[in-house]
């Protein structure tokens, strides 16, 4: 079982970055990976992809020491099985919103006597090479448990959400916040800022580490003041479209008119 360089560092507070990879390639992981960041989320909810190529960008992300979690698209014990055998090394868990569905996803994900994972001697375990039982308990160890809380009905449950001990961070989801707020995509609204203050709150008062989601300098670095040290940067596709329109742009205006006739 491979060390969770993720958990690591944030067991010892460290500032680590990641993104949400929702085009289905290794190559996308590998280029984030030679950017330096920490880890990614492989989007199995809103992406059109599958198990087989989830493997491929899992060990891509391997190559460069980059933690692979992925966002599974519901709490089933067949997808949480196949994603884990697949190296991932944790679930993000979409728009939680009981308690209960934590308890399900820690069931799916973890071996006895945490949950009741199905046994299976696959790549996590490297084929059986080493001892089967050791294993196990260093799975147990290593796999991240990630709530996204994404709605108001989340927000009022997350004292007991995030109060099960084996949860290893918490993740905001303001947009869709929004939109259960009756403000679709305002995120800077001030309920959602209210409601995330909130999460905040409840997460630190459980020490559960809160991840971000940076939208802009000024949000990032008022996350920063109040102590986060995780933070997802968007997604590889929205942040390689920014970067192709800027280009685009810049060039457009140094060309200028020289060519109009």
């Amino acid at each position: 079982m491979r060390k969770n360089k993720l958990k690591e560092k944030i067991s010892r507070n460290e500032p680590v970055f990641g993104l949400f990879v929702s085009i289905p390639h290794p190559i996308m992981v590998e280029m984030i990976g030679w950017a330096a960041f920490d880890f990614v989320i492989i989007d199995y909810e809103h992406a059109s992809t599958n198990i087989e190529t989830i493997e491929e960008m899992i060990r891509a992300a391997e190559l460069h020491d980059l933690t692979p979690l992925v966002r599974i698209a519901k709490v089933d014990r067949t997808d949480i099985l196949k994603i884990l055998d697949c190296g991932a090394q944790g679930i993000v868990i979409p728009n939680v919103q009981s308690k209960q569905e934590i308890n399900k996803a820690i069931e799916y994900a973890c071996y006895h006597p945490i949950g009741m994972r199905s046994l299976n001697s696959g790549r996590p375990g490297a084929f059986a090479k080493y001892s089967l039982t050791e294993y196990i308990a260093k799975a147990n160890e290593e796999i991240m448990i990630v709530p996204m809380i994404e709605s108001e009905a989340g927000i009022a449950e997350s004292e007991t959400i995030l109060s099960s001990p084996y949860i290893s961070f918490v993740l905001e989801g303001a947009a869709d916040l929004s939109q259960s707020l009756g403000v679709p995509w305002e995120t800077d609204h001030p309920s959602v800022q209210a409601n995330l203050e909130r999460l905040f709150d409840v997460a630190k008062r459980h020490n559960v580490p809160y991840a971000v989601v940076s939208r802009s300098p000024d949000n990032h670095q008022k996350w920063v003041g109040k102590g986060a040290a995780i933070f997802v940067l968007g997604d590889e596709r929205g942040t390689a479209f920014r970067a192709y329109m800027e280009k685009l742009k810049n060039y457009r205006q140094l060309t200028g008119g020289l060519h109009e006739s």
